[in-house]
């Protein structure tokens, strides 16, 4: 169903995308929208449990669109060094491709928008965190991506640099 890389020797392994998909704090996240066009849009993300949770208002063309077709992409880049005298950029970025998903069960809401707290402040105290979540969880629409193929891949510069 999903493509093959062809560039293979530029694969990340599966360590390394879970890594970029762990620190990272923003990625693009790419639906079908409005007349089949596509919509891609920023959002601040956690992963966990091989999943991507994000935030958002309750009503927007985001959710409208993951309403009308759960099938979405999304693309985090972890390294885009230009390198001038060679004329590219040496990169290393992430796509995961799912379904998403607002999520409904409350014990699932909570737990993510916990878990995207502590990744943003973490050193906040707990109680201050459990006040903002409270002030702010009836605003927030939380959403899940299953993820069913992810990839990664990083410039052929930076696979020679690993190998020497």
């Amino acid at each position: 169903m999903f493509r093959e890389m062809r560039r293979k020797k530029q694969l990340l392994s599966n360590e390394d995308v879970m890594e970029i998909l762990e620190k990272s704090t923003s990625g693009v996240l790419a639906v079908i929208g409005d007349d089949d066009y596509p919509y891609a849009v920023p959002v601040s993300y956690v992963y966990y449990d091989s999943k991507i949770y994000f935030h958002g208002a309750k009503s927007g063309h985001k959710l409208d669109a993951i309403k009308k077709n759960a099938k979405v992409s999304f693309c985090v880049i972890d390294k885009d060094d230009i390198v001038k005298e060679e004329y590219t950029t040496y990169f290393r970025s992430v796509i995961a491709f799912g379904k998403a998903y607002v999520i409904e069960d409350e014990k699932e809401i909570m737990e993510s928008i916990e878990k995207l707290s502590i990744k943003y402040y973490p050193e906040d105290s707990e109680e201050n965190r459990n006040k903002a979540i409270e002030r702010e969880k009836k605003a927030l629409c939380m959403v899940r991506i299953d993820i069913e193929h992810v990839t990664g891949k990083e410039a052929i510069e930076l696979v020679k640099m690993k190998n020497k």
